[in-house]
C-alpha cells in the first residue's frame, strides 16, 4: 500500500501528518510512503529526515493524491484541493465535518471518497485516543493565552493571571469538565486563579472536586448560573465538545454584553462551530478580536502554533490505526476495528456519520452494511 502524506494547505497550518520517526516504522514494515516536499518544514522535519527515514520525497501534491492508496493529513481537505482527489480517495485527517460547507460534502461523495475523522475514532474503552492529547495540549495552552489577552496591551482588564498578595485573583470560568476543561483547570489553579468549571455531567465534576481536592468550584450548567457566572469572569474557556458534531451555543450574545470591559474569551470548541454566539474562526497570525468590549480568541487550529510537538503526537496517536489499515486493507482493518469504525464519516462516498448527516438531511447507512455489499 502506497500511503501520503501531503504538505498542509490551509492558512497557519504548521503541523504535518505524520513524523519521520512514523514514517521509518512504515518502511520497515515495507510499505511506500511518498511525503510532499517540504511537508514537515514548519515542524523541523526536513525532507532530509524523511528520506533518512526511507519515505520517498515528490514535488506536488497532485502527485501524493493521485498515487496514494491511504493519505494522512491534519486538516480537512480544502476546497480547493478538491480537484487533486482521485476517484476512491481513503483520507485520514481532523475533517470536522459537521461544519464543513454542504458543496464540499456532495464533492466528496460524488468522487466517491471514504473519509476517516481522527477526532470521533474511539478505542476499546469508549475515548477518543487520537483527539485526547490535543485536548491535553490546548488545554496546557489556553491559560497563558488568557494571561497574554488579558494585557492592558492586548485589550485586556490589565489583570494578572496570578495571585498577588492584597489583590483577588482572577476568575476563570471553564465550560466544560472533560480533558481541555481539566488541563485548563489545573494550570489556571497553578497560576492562582480563582477556578470555576461547569458542566451538566456530575460524574465529570466529582472528578474534578476529587482530583483537586475542592480548591476549584463546581457547578451543574443552567442558563441561570451561566448568566451569573460569565458577568464576574474575567476569562471564559469554552472547552464542549459534542464528538462529531456542531458545538451548541452555551453562552449567548445577550450574556457577552454583560461580562466585564476587557474580559477574555477563549473558544476552544471553535473547531466545531464554538460555544459562544459571538464567536467566529480566527487565525494564528490576528488570533483575536473585539466584540462587546470583551476579547476573543478564537484559533480552530490553535496547536499548530506548537507544531512540532503536535505533529509527534498526532503521528503517535494515529500510527497503529494506519499500519493496520495499510497492512490489512482499509475494509479489514475498519471491520476488526469497531472503534476505527466509528471514526468514518463516509464511505466510498456514502455518509456513515448519523450526526453530520442529520445536520445536512443526507441519508445515511450504516458502515458494514455497505462493506458487506461491498
Amino acid at each position: 500500500m502506497l500511503i501520503g502524506v501531503p504538505r498542509e494547505t490551509h492558512r497557519h497550518e504548521h503541523r504535518v501528518g505524520l513524523t519521520p520517526l512514523a514514517v521509518s516504522r512504515l518502511t520497515e514494515l515495507n510499505f511506500t510512503v511518498l511525503v510532499e516536499r517540504g511537508a514537515g518544514v514548519a515542524a523541523h522535519f526536513t525532507d532530509h529526515h524523511f528520506e533518512q527515514a526511507g519515505a520517498q520525497i515528490v514535488y506536488t501534491a497532485d502527485e501524493v493524491y493521485k498515487r496514494s492508496d491511504l493519505v494522512c493529513r491534519v486538516g480537512v481537505i480544502s476546497t480547493d484541493e478538491l480537484d487533486l482527489l482521485k476517484r476512491g480517495s481513503v483520507i485520514c485527517a481532523f475533517h470536522h465535518l459537521a461544519v464543513l460547507p454542504l458543496e464540499d460534502i456532495v464533492s466528496l461523495m460524488e468522487l466517491e471518497t471514504t473519509l476517516i475523522g481522527y477526532e470521533i475514532i474511539r478505542d476499546e474503552h469508549g475515548e477518543l485516543p487520537v483527539l485526547l492529547p490535543f485536548s491535553d495540549i490546548a488545554g496546557q495552552m489556553v491559560v497563558p493565552l488568557a494571561a497574554h489577552c488579558l494585557q492592558t496591551e492586548t485589550g485586556g482588564r490589565g489583570i494578572l493571571m496570578g495571585n498577588v498578595p492584597g489583590v483577588p485573583p482572577p476568575t476563570v470560568l471553564i465550560l466544560g469538565a472533560g480533558r481541555v476543561g481539566r488541563a485548563a483547570a489545573r494550570n489556571a489553579l497553578r497560576s492562582g486563579a480563582h477556578v470555576v468549571v461547569m458542566d451538566n455531567d456530575m460524574t465529570k465534576l466529582r472528578t474534578i472536586n476529587r482530583e483537586f481536592s475542592g480548591h476549584v468550584a463546581t457547578a451543574i450548567s443552567d442558563t441561570e448560573r451561566l448568566n451569573r457566572y460569565t458577568a464576574i469572569a474575567d476569562v471564559v474557556i469554552g472547552a464542549i465538545l459534542v464528538p462529531g458534531q456542531r458545538t451548541p451555543y452555551l453562552v449567548t450574545e445577550e450574556m457577552v454584553k454583560a461580562m466585564r470591559t476587557g474580559s477574555v474569551i477563549i473558544d476552544v470548541s471553535i473547531d466545531q462551530g464554538g460555544c459562544v454566539e459571538t464567536s467566529r474562526p480566527t487565525s494564528i497570525d490576528r488570533p483575536t478580536y473585539v466584540v462587546h468590549n470583551v476579547v476573543h480568541y478564537c484559533v480552530p487550529n490553535m496547536t499548530a502554533n506548537i507544531a512540532r510537538t503536535a505533529s509527534r503526537a498526532l503521528a503517535d496517536a494515529v500510527l497503529p490505526y494506519v499500519i493496520a489499515m495499510a497492512g490489512k486493507g482499509v475494509e479489514t482493518a475498519l471491520g476488526d476495528d469497531p472503534g476505527l469504525g466509528e471514526g468514518v464519516f463516509l464511505y466510498r462516498g456514502r455518509m456513515v456519520n448519523q450526526s453530520v448527516g442529520e445536520v445536512f438531511g443526507i441519508p445515511r447507512a450504516p458502515l458494514r452494511q455497505l462493506m458487506e455489499k461491498g
